[in-house]
């Protein structure tokens, strides 16, 4: 079948687990671009957090917050988010179940906030913007917090009806998003709105939040480094993050 787009997630697989891309995983994808083949990023991280991987790949295709915001040539052509009550209402469980040192981090469609300045737990986006979510003024599209009870995950989750608790693997924090926000509905929103079979698509992934999008497209390839979960369900399993692995499937398998 032939390839129209390859999606990949950011974190532990187009990026190594320093946070940079290879030269040689640049090139890999521009030959792909010149072929006329899409290039996705699909992604937890919201828009701010993707833009100096988009400066170097120029992606056609952005799938953010974990499929809550859908990019084609930086058109937004979806976006979900919780409502502000259904937000307020994630906040307050937040801070009844874990107590006032809660650890919470929001994405927004065009902002990220952290309710700490100092004594942060993990070490992304160093420059967000403080808030303490008490009062908080816009709708979220997802939340993340720093815990790893998952029957505390779901007692937060369980004051708004559409809302999913996803676990990280690599850090002791959940992820809180609309259901419907997954990747593979990203993916199924662009595969409708470009008029390109999910059978026409590469997936690549490594974590959790990739299991959907790795079973939704023609194709769905785990990385070495991936987790077992993810490698279960996959079609294929490439090389890790730090060796090129992205790069090197497409190399063999679509080049």
């Amino acid at each position: 079948m032939e390839t129209k787009i390859i999606l990949v997630d950011l974190d532990l697989t187009l990026l190594r687990s320093d946070g940079t891309i290879s030269d040689h995983t640049v090139s890999v994808l521009k030959q792909c671009q010149d072929k006329g083949i899409l290039i996705g990023f699909s992604t937890s991280r919201g828009t701010t957090r993707i833009q100096q991987y988009s400066d170097i790949i120029h992606p056609e295709i952005k799938i953010c917050n974990a499929g809550a915001c859908v990019y084609y040539r930086d058109e937004l052509i979806h976006a979900e988010t919780f409502t502000l009550d259904e937000t307020h209402r994630l906040f307050d469980k937040t801070y009844q179940v874990l107590g006032e040192d809660a650890e919470i981090t929001v994405d927004t469609l065009n902002d990220f906030y952290w309710n700490r300045k100092e004594n942060k737990t993990t070490q992304y986006m160093a420059e967000a913007k403080f808030d303490d979510c008490k009062n908080f003024v816009e709708p979220a599209m997802k939340i993340c917090v720093q815990l790893s009870d998952a029957s505390k995950a779901e007692e937060i989750a369980s004051v708004v009806e559409n809302c999913g608790a996803v676990a990280f693997s690599d850090i002791p924090w959940f992820k809180f998003a609309p259901k419907s926000a997954a990747k593979e509905n990203g993916i199924i929103y662009i595969s409708e709105y470009l008029k390109i079979p999910l059978s026409e698509m590469i997936s690549f992934g490594d974590d959790f939040s990739d299991i959907g999008m790795l079973k939704a497209t023609g194709r769905g390839i785990a990385m070495g480094n991936a987790i077992a979960e993810v490698k279960a369900i996959a079609d294929d399993v490439t090389k890790s993050c730090d060796e090129d692995g992205v790069a090197d499937y497409i190399e063999r398998n679509v080049l």
